[in-house]
């Protein structure tokens, strides 16, 4: 069961209004790394709306899930340059390194992994976002480093900053 209580906050937040859904499921989503059915239900009885229409929004747009896609969702670039420089390897170290396959989650929900078509800057091939950063001309011998500087320091010993990898 999903404690519902920051949903709440976020429909104050938007003044609960139907016309704020995008952004209020947005922000939704940022909270609870998905957007679980008593998310759902909660927007759609805070907005006065069918649970129908929030699920079409929540559906219909690329930016949601209903499945959970980590705190830090992990995107391999799958477009051709990424592909040819090596992106189908990433994608295999990635799986190594976080124990899981390409469209899970880390049990821990702290890691999601996937691939998306093209990031638009194929001169830093191969690339690789997490989250909002953009990691570029990626080594697979990096991979365990930039996976570490994610992690909460109780799980790594120390909290690293963003490397100068990350392109903003």
């Amino acid at each position: 069961m999903v404690d519902v209580t920051k949903v709440k906050e976020i429909l104050e937040r938007h003044g609960s209004r139907r016309e704020r859904m995008i952004a209020i499921l947005l922000d939704c989503q940022e909270e609870y790394y998905h957007l679980p059915r008593e998310v759902l239900e909660a927007v759609a009885a805070g907005v006065e709306v069918p649970l129908t229409s929030v699920l079409a929004i929540a559906t219909f747009f690329k930016a949601f899930s209903l499945k959970p896609i980590g705190r830090y969702p992990i995107r391999v670039c799958n477009g051709t340059a990424c592909n040819i420089k090596g992106g189908p390897l990433l994608v295999d170290a990635l799986e190594r390194e976080l124990k899981i396959r390409k469209g899970e989650t880390t049990a821990d929900n702290l890691f999601g992994l996937d691939t998306l078509n093209c990031v638009g800057c194929c001169g830093l091939a191969p690339v690789i976002t997490v989250g909002q950063d953009v990691h570029g001309k990626v080594k697979i011998s990096s991979i365990p480093k930039m996976v570490k500087q994610y992690r909460p320091k109780d799980q790594t010993g120390t909290k690293e900053g963003q490397d100068g990898q990350t392109v903003h």
